[in-house]
């Protein structure tokens, strides 16, 4: 993600004294959080990579099953992230184990490859897999593609799916500097991430309302969902963001108890702690989940 430069007062932190969890001490953490996860929340991130595994790997159907059984009381939502390389038998099964579903098509700069991702999605919607469609993650983050032919590409889905809420994935102030970006979505797809911008942990609730503000300011007719936010529970500290176990904790609680307090549609990054990131993210990388890479629960 990319970091800005932000300015951040002691006047307007949050006191979480009896608002939130600042203060508490580990055991009462965990109890916070297991009762939130077992209360179930509205959505999770899932990728079916274990070990090894990276995108474009082969995975199997009995380990998606797995990991699926192991969500199924804990959320109501997942989100996948593309439509090939196995990843379309995911949908279908989400659906089996009772999920609805943000499914996305993965976009980057090979164009055959771009193709082969929204038809796939077209074709798992078409068939009642799709609840939410995501044509893109980051791309233009990433700058792999222009704002022009990312529109076009969204265009095409919407046009294909008219009975289905179609939007696109990146950062939150994408949304707030694009309008035509945001126009074209049916559907705002926020990530918000107060980590990634080196956000100290006592101003991190703060930070990610701020975020979904500026949007929702930008964009008032729009319904926003929160794609992605989280916290990484071991790695190397970003400016003011410490990973650690505890802030892991205490963000996942402020994140679940303002949204649901609020009614806001989140899906939290992620399901489970995948190796291969680190290779994209640095030391931090595998260690976002809420289950390991062991599937454990780790908090």
């Amino acid at each position: 993600m990319k970091l800005m430069n932000m300015s951040y007062r002691e006047d307007k932190v949050l006191s979480l004294a009896g608002d939130g969890p600042a203060g508490l001490d580990r055991g009462e953490l965990q109890k916070q959080c297991a009762a939130l996860v077992n209360a179930k929340m509205h959505g999770l991130c899932f990728s079916p990579y274990e070990g090894d595994q990276q995108p474009g790997d082969t995975f199997t159907e009995a380990q998606v099953r797995r990991k699926l059984e192991l969500l199924q009381p804990h959320t109501e939502w997942v989100r996948i992230f593309s439509c090939t390389d196995g990843n379309d038998m995911i949908p279908p099964l989400a659906r089996e184990y009772g999920f609805k579903t943000l499914v996305g098509a993965w976009l980057g700069e090979e164009k055959d490859k771009n193709e082969e991702e929204m038809a796939r999605l077209i074709e798992l919607a078409q068939a009642g897999f799709v609840d939410v469609a995501a044509v893109g993650n980051e791309v233009l983050y990433r700058e792999e593609m222009s704002e022009e032919e990312l529109i076009a590409c969204i265009d095409r889905v919407r046009n294909a799916l008219p009975d289905v809420p179609v939007g696109y994935v990146d950062a939150y102030y994408e949304f707030a500097d694009r309008p035509k970006l945001s126009e074209a979505c049916d559907v705002i797809l926020a990530n918000c991430y107060p980590y990634w911008e080196g956000c100290h942990m006592d101003y991190s609730l703060l930070y990610m309302k701020q975020m979904y503000y500026q949007v929702k300011q930008a964009q008032p007719d729009k319904k926003i969902i929160i794609t992605e936010t989280g916290w990484p529970s071991e790695g190397e500290a970003l400016g003011a963001a410490e990973p650690s176990y505890e802030n892991a904790l205490k963000y996942f609680i402020n994140a679940q108890q303002w949204t649901r307090a609020e009614g806001i549609e989140m899906f939290y990054f992620s399901a489970f702690d995948e190796a291969w990131k680190v290779s994209a993210e640095g030391s931090v990388g595998a260690f976002w989940g809420l289950w390991d890479k062991d599937e454990a629960r780790k908090f």
